[in-house]
């Protein structure tokens, strides 16, 4: 079994990524609206400190623009 964190707080993630309790983290741009945070610069960061899986969501409702924001969340890592 594996745990996954869902959330964007840094410090959280960073304090249970270092205990080694978590084997990845799941975040969604609602997610990241709440913590005020630009949505690239959260997933880079989270991308930094978690060795696991970072699996984000696309905010757009038509499917090229889904599969553009998927590219460009693809390339941070």
């Amino acid at each position: 079994m594996q745990l996954f964190l869902d959330g964007s707080d840094i410090e959280k993630i960073r304090k249970f990524s270092k205990l080694g309790l978590i084997d990845g983290v799941t975040t969604n741009p609602s997610i990241i609206l709440k913590s005020g945070k630009n949505m690239i610069e959260v997933i880079s960061e989270l991308a930094e400190i978690v060795s696991g899986s970072v699996s984000a969501e696309v905010s757009a409702l038509d499917s090229e623009k889904m599969i553009e924001e998927g590219i460009k969340l693809s390339e941070i890592a």
